[in-house]
């Protein structure tokens, strides 16, 4: 793989004029260890918990002159011990290409993207890379942008097939709510330390003609609009968001929800303190015809309402919703780590059935950060979550274990393996 991304940079070295010209080569190595006990759902009653290391390696290629751009982000993503010794082949099929695009700049002011790429704004709610999940999120789509005086707007435009077809379009690829066409409106202002973002996103989904046949019978739609802001005020700085889902949440169902975050930082000093409100509406659990039910489709869900990823990380999709008050704080503990602690109280957004208790439970996650050398660092963390039979009969009835926690531990070491600046003759 190495020996490929060298042959990269030298033709284009080779077929580039003698402009001002950089070429860089990247690794992103990442083993994490998890022990999961509740992680990700409640675990039953008698359940036996999981452990296992999982491996991202990832190699980032780089060619930039005073106009083109060109990237290249190669990963494996492994669970160690997942292909047998001794294979001639890599059998869990983890080699993959991450991201792939061409950047070129018409003017000063107006550039375009094409290709695979990352979609990435504000806090990354709406859309994020998930640098969490060691695979992270690509979209394939072409990006023109326009960009002047602490102004920046970004219009995404993406048409996915799932093949090279001679008759018709269906797109029958389902999960993690794939599209099959998507326009994006992204516009942000800065000045000083403020910011403020509005966003519009219209994303397609195949309809059939019943949910079990491969008939394509035309296209539903829903949009996401909403706005992201950072202000500073005096010692404390206020970020909030508000964003309405509207269209269809499925093929017959029609959508209206929200979503509404207003968060306080203080930093006294080397500590960080913070204090903040999310509510995403949900539907009641009763049949309806209409869904109230908010998702953040493609955001770094793993960052919000709690890090053992209960809630809208592959799950809690057109349930009941969630309100979510928590608190933080980030304690240094030597010249180079620190600690951090979140505290989340979660109660659901829409009304249980037979009157049940709104109030979900609560979660306390503690971080530990060290940073080992130039380009490593360790991370290690702690979760537990306090349930209620309320939260059990959200998450399907289960009569959880007494105990939910998650422990992890990762190492992230990532090295520059070649860079090379050619100036202008």
């Amino acid at each position: 793989m190495k020996k490929l991304f060298y042959t990269l940079a030298l033709g284009i070295i080779l077929i580039s004029n003698s402009q001002a010209q950089s070429v860089s080569l990247d690794a992103d190595m990442r083993p994490r260890f998890e022990y999961r006990h509740g992680f990700g759902s409640l675990l039953p009653e008698g359940g036996k918990p999981a452990a296992f290391v999982t491996q991202r390696s990832r190699l980032n290629f780089s060619f930039q002159d005073s106009k083109l751009k060109v990237y290249f982000s190669v990963q494996d993503v492994s669970t160690w011990g997942d292909t047998r010794q001794l294979a001639i082949s890599d059998e869990n099929n983890s080699l993959g290409l991450f991201q792939a695009w061409l950047s070129y700049a018409f003017t000063e002011n107006w550039s375009m993207k094409l290709g695979r790429q990352t979609l990435s704004y504000d806090d990354q709610r709406i859309l994020g890379e998930v640098d969490w999940v060691m695979q992270g999120r690509f979209h394939d789509a072409a990006m023109f942008t326009f960009s002047k005086n602490g102004f920046k707007t970004d219009l995404a435009l993406a048409f996915n097939q799932e093949n090279q077809k001679n008759q018709g379009s269906a797109y029958t690829i389902n999960g993690f709510y794939s599209y099959k066409v998507m326009q994006l409106l992204h516009a942000n202002k800065s000045w000083n330390k403020a910011s403020v973002s509005f966003l519009f996103m219209n994303n397609g989904f195949q309809r059939f003609t019943q949910e079990e046949t491969s008939l394509p019978d035309g296209v539903y739609y829903r949009q996401t609009t909403g706005t992201y802001f950072t202000f500073p005020l005096a010692a404390i700085t206020l970020t909030g968001s508000a964003y309405f889902q509207t269209g269809k949440s499925t093929p017959n169902t029609d959508l209206f929800a929200y979503q509404y975050m207003l968060e306080a930082k203080y930093k006294p000093g080397k500590v960080a303190l913070g204090l903040g409100y999310e509510a995403l509406s949900g539907s009641d659990q009763i049949l309806e015809s209409k869904s109230n039910s908010f998702f953040p489709l493609y955001g770094t869900n793993h960052k919000f309402n709690g890090l053992m990823d209960l809630f809208y990380v592959g799950n809690h999709a057109n349930s009941v919703g969630l309100n979510d008050f928590y608190a933080n704080i980030l304690i240094p503990s030597g010249e180079n780590s620190t600690i951090a602690a979140h505290l989340h109280f979660f109660t659901s957004n829409a009304q249980l059935k037979d009157n049940q208790n709104g109030y979900l439970g609560s979660e306390l996650d503690l971080v530990y950060s060290r940073t080992l050398a130039k380009n490593i660092k360790l991370n290690a963390g702690y979760s537990q979550f306090f349930e209620t039979e309320s939260m059990a009969s959200v998450k399907g009835g289960i009569q959880p274990a007494k105990t939910q926690n998650w422990a992890w531990i990762q190492l992230i070491v990532t090295p520059n393996l070649f860079k090379h600046i050619w100036k202008e003759e």
